[in-house]
């Protein structure tokens, strides 16, 4: 059976609807909860090399639209990812996590497709 792993922030909408659907549809998983269970700079460059930094940093947020100007400014992956660790709720959520395969974000249609694979 594959190994899945939903990444996020327990409060999050977004997480809330990914872990109805993926309980809806039967697919055991474990949630990982960045506040309670941490983040470290090794999970980070895992995701962002699957990912992408430029993905993975949430600018929509409120969060990051709160930084300083100098914190958003020549964004880079070594700075956006300094960043992240330091606000793990830039996180873009969800990353989920199944047999090595990711997929960032939640709409149903496209978790549809991810497990049908």
């Amino acid at each position: 059976m594959a190994k899945t792993t939903l990444y996020g922030i327990k409060n999050c909408d977004t997480i809330k609807k990914a872990r109805k659907w993926l309980e809806a549809n039967e697919i055991n998983f474990d949630f990982h909860d960045y506040r309670k269970d941490g983040i470290d700079i090794d999970m980070l460059s895992k995701f962002e090399a699957q990912l992408g930094w430029e993905n993975l940093l949430n600018k929509r947020g409120t969060t990051f639209r709160k930084l300083e100007d100098h914190q958003k400014a020549d964004l880079d992956c070594e700075k956006a990812l300094a960043l992240l660790l330091e606000y793990p709720a830039m996180v873009k959520r969800p990353v989920l996590i199944c047999d090595e395969q990711y997929h960032l974000g939640f709409k149903a249609d496209q978790y549809q497709a991810f497990f049908k694979r």
